[in-house]
């Protein structure tokens, strides 16, 4: 038992170093939560045409890896057509100019869903295993999306994977009938 206690006791100090890394982030009016790489850096940008307001954007790194989340607000009823296929089209668009198939494998290229919202995943490698992992979401008349990078070793995979699976919404969409 004291060999237990002491064994956890040694390895308190990485465990919270490790958390410390990690930076919460909550929107200012509550309606999402996630987690980057300390330090994050957080901009503005001004508004867009058929945006209801600016986008807001946050960035870090690990390990010079690139961890980038961002929302912005459409006007009203913008979004809400088909939200799926809004999805798709918002987050396939430009990464189809920058990352062409004949160069890049696509791993996972797909409809998803979070808490019942729609979105879209798009994860890419290159011949040397980095990757970019992609996620769009439509929550009403919000557009969140996500962008990350890693080397294709278990630590930056790791972390990449912590940040998508970070995101939570602070409403569930209830289905549809």
């Amino acid at each position: 038992m004291k060999i237990a206690v002491a064994l956890i006791a040694s390895l308190l100090p990485f465990a919270a170093s490790a958390q410390e890394l990690w930076s919460p982030i909550v929107s200012r009016d509550l309606r999402f939560r996630l987690e980057m790489p300390a330090p994050v850096e957080q901009s503005t940008a001004p508004r867009e045409r058929g945006h209801a307001g600016a986008r807001q954007a946050w960035a870090s790194k690990l390990d010079e890896e690139m961890f980038d989340f961002d929302f912005v607000d459409y006007e009203d009823g913008t979004l809400a057509k088909d939200s799926k296929t809004m999805a798709r089209e918002l987050g396939r668009g430009e990464a189809e100019k920058a990352f062409p198939p004949a160069r890049f494998k696509y791993m996972r290229d797909e409809a998803i869903t979070v808490q019942g919202w729609d979105g879209y995943a798009l994860d890419i490698v290159d011949d040397k295993g980095h990757g970019v992992m992609m996620r769009t979401f439509i929550v009403r008349d919000r557009l969140y999306r996500q962008l990350v990078s890693h080397r294709g070793d278990p630590r930056t995979t790791v972390a990449a994977k912590r940040f998508l699976d970070s995101l939570k919404f602070a409403e569930t969409r209830q289905p549809q009938r």
